[in-house]
């Protein structure tokens, strides 16, 4: 039995458990599976078969989370998109070589039309003789073309076959994100509950956590940083969570300590991943420890010249519009800095955002961790600016709680900073922004634009 079947034969078993909790409606397996088949039928008709690549657009709800797993049994090629893309969206389709557009809005209302391709990508054409469900994500592009990224969807849920702990999972990271679709996946796959968000600010998770009961959080770094800025968990009841995971980005010290304060019974765990190699296994030294063990059933992991290499079960099937960064070997270099005690590893950052002051290497997060030590410093984002004499200096981006002068905050800081860090580490210039400038809308923090050159 293949690795989907597996999992879907597994959701019928059910029943009546509950399955999905978007706003009011909650909807039980026998439901879900029902609307699953529902959506067979009617893609079906609509010209859906096996190694079509359809585009589904909208946000987790009980309607996109039937068609992926309806998809997935037709042996379609996923691509799902969500409307913080809107402005690539055009493009997307056309490098995914998008056949059948669906639609689906807040209101579970739906659409469904044909779109004209260009000439078919070389490696979907190769992968559609697999007759096996396909997955398309993208890159974030933040150093260059967004990557299409094609996977296996039987690889992809091999991961899942083996039955655990099921949890009401808040559906936060969103459904273009391979990290999104990996908790999707994990969500039904143990009999749990998918919690469906609309806003992903803080004050409203902690509202759908009150409301459902949830006991796992998957989200980012940033995102805790402005829940705890916003101070939106002090009117709720949260006690529910049990476990809180994060990665996508490096978290500071400062935020773990913090979290850990607010969510004393909740087991804190980073999360290590790649679009290119699937989300791996992970353990945490403790629940304010930075030191995590990652690896597990499928996965290789080795340190070369204190960079991180990946080898997995499921690596992505390629690149549509670029070279395979795999060696010949199967390994992919990760670009991530680590420092390794036993058999666990500190992620320092990744090489590319390294800023060279002076032939000095220094790290952003180590800079914001200081930094975020502030009683008034809501949000910090450390990055590198050419420099003259000394290759690059440190500036950073501050989100203050309250108004301050900048001439009083820098020379603060800059005090602050001299009995924490290194000199060559402490910002030459501070930048008030705006909180919302300091992220994207996957709530993982921007590092060029803005103050920053390109």
């Amino acid at each position: 039995m293949s690795s989907i079947s597996l999992v879907l034969s597994r959701m019928q078993s059910y029943d009546e458990r509950p399955a999905i909790i978007w706003g009011d409606q909650v909807l039980s397996y026998t439901q879900f599976c029902e609307s699953i088949n529902l959506w067979q039928s009617r893609l079906s008709e609509a010209g859906v078969k096996s190694g079509v690549v359809c585009g589904v657009l909208g946000e987790f709800s009980p309607t996109t989370c039937a068609i992926f797993f309806a998809l997935m049994k037709m042996q379609a090629i996923i691509v799902p998109f969500t409307r913080a893309i809107s402005n690539e969206l055009t493009q997307f389709k056309l490098i995914a070589g998008v056949e059948i557009a669906i639609e689906v809005d807040e209101n579970e209302s739906f659409f469904i039309q044909r779109e004209i391709t260009g000439s078919a990508n070389p490696l979907i054409t190769e992968f559609k003789k697999e007759n096996v469900s396909g997955l398309i994500v993208f890159s974030s592009g933040s150093t260059g073309q967004p990557k299409g990224i094609l996977h296996n969807c039987e690889r992809v849920m091999h991961k899942f076959e083996i039955e655990r702990k099921p949890w009401r999972s808040i559906l936060f990271l969103l459904m273009d994100h391979f990290g999104g679709f990996n908790t999707f996946l994990g969500a039904f796959a143990y009999g749990g509950v998918a919690v469906c968000v609309k806003d992903r600010q803080p004050s409203a998770i902690c509202k759908v956590i009150e409301g459902s009961d949830a006991t796992l959080l998957p989200t980012t770094p940033t995102f805790i940083n402005l829940l705890i800025a916003s101070r939106a968990y002090s009117s709720y009841d949260l006690s529910s969570i049990e476990l809180i995971t994060y990665g996508t980005e490096v978290m500071p010290e400062a935020t773990l300590s913090k979290l850990k304060s607010i969510f004393p019974n909740a087991h804190l765990k980073q999360t290590y991943g790649l679009s290119e190699v699937g989300v791996l296994r992970s353990k945490s030294e403790g629940d304010e420890s930075l030191w995590v063990k990652i690896g597990g059933d499928g996965f290789e992991v080795k340190i070369k010249d204190e960079i991180l290499w990946i080898r997995s079960e499921a690596n992505m099937v390629g690149y549509l519009n670029a070279p395979s960064p795999f060696d010949d070997d199967g390994w992919m270099c990760t670009g991530d800095q680590v420092e390794v005690k036993g058999e666990f590893m500190r992620i320092i950052g990744r090489k590319s955002e390294m800023i060279n002051v002076g032939g000095q290497k220094v790290f952003p997060s180590e800079i914001e961790t200081v930094l975020l030590e502030d009683a008034n410093i809501k949000e910090v984002t450390a990055f590198g600016v050419k420099h003259e004499l000394m290759g690059h200096v440190v500036h950073a981006r501050v989100s203050l709680h309250r108004e301050e002068s900048m001439n009083e905050f820098s020379l603060r800081m800059r005090k602050y900073c001299a009995g924490k860090l290194a000199r060559y580490k402490i910002p030459v210039k501070f930048i008030l922004v705006k909180e919302a400038d300091q992220h994207n809308n996957r709530f993982k923090k921007v590092r060029i634009g803005l103050d920053s050159p390109s």
